[in-house]
């Protein structure tokens, strides 16, 4: 949807008048429902003056379209403006021209996760965003991919930005190397090159359209286009990450056939699928992601924690870094404005991590991230294992969902992915695990007739040795712990600041530069449940901190004994000080499920070591019948 458009003199006259900024205002009201805030509307007093003196060039048609506030199909982005006409071959063609404010950059280390950030001093505080022509490229990229009228008609599109109150100097961490290939797909200009502006738009615009391309786009039908089909296609093809087998292509074939419903009759449909550790969700979730792609669908994986969908991004990227496929990985706090049924299917990953508001509307409180989901697709579908909430903030829940599809109009189907865990098949270890952290109660006491590793280390040198060792095989064993020591973050990038002491015991907490799955150095460090959850390794080392004890014979929790930097049980104490009976059971849900989350990570074995030697000896007395750690390190 375009807030604003007209031909070039339609702007040009606005501007003069001094009306183009509360024209802006008054159709985003109209249009999409919201009052706009005083910093907008003060930018747009700024920035459309800018391109005025850009426009105000007898070579730039009279008659070109104009749009400004793009409102992007599908998503809650909006471009800032675009020029519309032919080019010198009489072609269609589009200039997108993202606009920044900014007087200053600087330059964000390139990480295993991402290449395109830069820091600058926006929103009322210094913060990491994406470079400005990796933004407009992103958009251009977008349209292309899921606008058919672009794809059919070849409309050309042309991305750029413009930093208006910025000064380019030598050596400019706008330019760096790392940020090369953005700026060849979209060039970035800034104040002193309003000429070099004005001719990237007239190397494109040549011939007027009376705003026809415009409409076109803004009406163009929405679907992927044959090379994004055929881009994650062909990342899926042969990459055994993602081999589905038995239930999982089950419960597959009948997701795609509810929402290839959902498309034909019209009619909302919310699945629930049930499944806990190892049971295939992520695996069943990309691979409807590509298929319902391939269907003409536009699909978009969804989830809180960014670790996931960093990981399975890579993995499907490998080395490329252009692909549009990164527009397919969303946040949860991506849907707090997209329209009703604006996307065919969403698929919602580690649902039981979504939250209740989503950041962008914390302030408000009048949205909900299960609500926005459901609104925002005809068909929805949630991965979920409620044992795995970890934070305060997390309400993913099976009511919780069925809550808000009523709410929503959209029918409920239920299914479950029975565990292929680890062990061939069996469920024996998960349920050692939940009843050895008195979760629930089970019938597995020990782990008699249980294919799967398991070690007590009489020490966290041990856990990390046999890590070490594990995973050099195929660089997939990690040790993990507990949120009981501070994340310094201003040590976040040095592996030689040691966070975690346990006597002479000294590791760092996982990286802020990497991606801790997939890193080749990240066994050298500690991973937490922000950086694992819903990621599976062959082997893991886990640390038990001093907020899970045992004492006169149960399993007792101490969320004191959390670090003061873990913000997932932020709320805690405040809710402790009114009810302290509601605060403790929580607390004790949040750190057993910690727990029994980073136990469960492993594919094959799991080794343990306790801070607290009342733990220690408990755990020792349940795996009686294993060997002493240092038999097993002897044995490898």
């Amino acid at each position: 949807m375009i807030v604003y458009d007209g031909l070039k003199s339609d702007f040009m006259r606005s501007v003069e008048g001094g009306l183009i900024a509360k024209e802006i205002e008054q159709n985003i009201l109209d249009k999409l429902g919201f009052h706009t805030t005083a910093n907008e509307f003060m930018s747009w007093e700024n920035s459309m003056l800018r391109m005025y003196m850009i426009m105000n060039d007898s070579e730039i048609p009279s008659d070109a379209g104009v749009a400004i506030e793009y409102n992007v199909p599908q998503t809650a982005k909006r471009i800032d403006f675009m020029i519309s006409g032919y080019g010198a071959d009489n072609k269609p063609g589009m200039v997108i021209v993202e606009l920044k404010q900014w007087q200053k950059i600087e330059k964000v280390e390139a990480t295993d996760a991402v290449v395109e950030l830069v820091e600058t001093y926006t929103g009322n505080a210094l913060r990491k965003v994406v470079h400005p022509s990796y933004q407009a490229w992103s958009y251009a990229r977008l349209i292309l991919d899921y606008n058919a009228i672009v794809q059919d008609k070849d409309i050309k599109l042309a991305p750029c930005a413009f930093l208006h109150n910025y000064i380019r100097r030598d050596n400019d961490p706008l330019d760096d190397e790392q940020y090369a290939e953005y700026l060849y797909e979209a060039p970035a200009f800034t104040r002193t090159q309003t000429k070099e502006l004005k001719n990237f738009i007239k190397k494109w615009i040549k011939k007027g359209d009376k705003k026809e391309i415009l409409y076109q786009v803004d009406h163009g039908k929405i679907k992927p286009s044959k090379s994004l089909q055929n881009s994650i296609a062909s990342m899926l093809d042969g990459n055994q990450e993602f081999t589905m087998i038995d239930e999982q292509r089950v419960v597959y074939e009948e997701i795609l056939k509810i929402s290839e419903r959902c498309q034909k009759d019209h009619k909302k449909r919310t699945v629930i699928c049930k499944g806990g550790p190892g049971t295939g969700k992520s695996v069943v979730a990309v691979q409807l992601l590509a298929e319902l792609t391939q269907r003409d669908q536009v699909v978009q994986y969804v989830s809180k924690n960014q670790a996931p969908r960093q990981v399975y991004l890579q993995k499907l990227k490998g080395k490329k870094r252009l692909t549009g496929v990164e527009n397919m990985f969303k946040g949860s706090s991506s849907y707090v404005n997209v329209g009703r049924n604006q996307i065919h299917t969403l698929i919602a990953d580690e649902a039981h991590r979504l939250e209740e508001r989503s950041q962008y509307t914390k302030k408000t409180g009048n949205e909900n991230q299960i609500k926005e989901i459901i609104h925002s697709a005809m068909c929805s579908v949630f991965f979920i294992d409620e044992s795995q909430r970890v934070t305060m903030a997390d309400i993913g829940s099976i009511d919780e969902i069925k809550k808000w599809a009523e709410f929503e109009k959209s029918e409920v189907i239920e299914m479950e992915l029975e565990s292929q865990f680890r062990c061939n098949g069996s469920n024996g270890y998960l349920a050692w695990v939940d009843d050895l952290l008195e979760i629930r109660n089970t019938a597995n006491y020990n782990l008699d007739g249980i294919d799967y590793e398991v070690h007590l280390c009489d020490n966290p040198n041990e856990v990390r040795n046999i890590i070490i060792e594990k995973n050099r095989a195929a660089n997939r064993a990690r040790v993990l712990a507990g949120y009981c020591w501070k994340w310094e973050k201003a040590k976040q990038n040095d592996t030689n600041y040691h966070d975690i002491i346990i006597g002479d015991f000294e590791m760092s907490w996982n990286l802020g530069n990497t991606i801790y799955a997939l890193s080749d150095t990240s066994v050298n460090e500690v991973g937490c449940i922000h950086t694992t959850q819903g990621l599976e390794f062959d082997y893991v080392g886990v640390i038990l901190g001093d907020d899970i004890r045992y004492e006169n014979g149960q399993v007792v929790t101490d969320f004191t004994k959390r670090a003061s930097t873990d913000n997932s049980i932020k709320g805690l104490k405040t809710m402790y000080k009114k009810n302290p009976k509601e605060a403790l059971a929580r607390a004790d849900e949040i750190i057993k499920n910690t727990y029994r989350t980073l136990m469960t990570r492993g594919m094959k074995g799991c080794y343990i070591y306790c801070t607290d030697p009342g733990m220690q000896e408990y755990i020792r007395t349940r795996l009686a019948a294993v060997p002493k750690s240092e038999d097993f390190i002897r044995s490898m």
